[in-house]
């Protein structure tokens, strides 16, 4: 399937890429994360229709990893330090 002389595949890269560099732009860390895992999820959709291609969706799936823990790590600290 293709759009504009462009393969599914290679769209996929392409917004993979996209939002990879987004996220470059953010200010804020929160929001740097966020779109960085949006990237990060494309680029894994993206390893996968190139007959999967472990390293790209295994350090795409690392690094969401790590986003998300540091997005969730403020949250598991309050808890932590939460008195029962």
């Amino acid at each position: 399937m293709e759009f504009l002389g462009v393969s599914l595949t290679e769209w996929t890269g392409y917004t993979a890429s996209f939002w990879v560099m987004l996220s470059f732009f953010m200010r804020k860390i929160k929001v740097l994360r966020l779109v960085n895992m949006v990237g990060c999820v494309f680029w894994v959709v993206y390893g996968f229709m190139l007959s999967t291609a472990w390293p790209v969706i295994i350090t795409n799936a690392v690094i969401f990893g790590v986003n998300f823990y540091y997005l969730a790590l403020p949250k598991v600290r309050k808890e932590l330090n939460t008195p029962s």
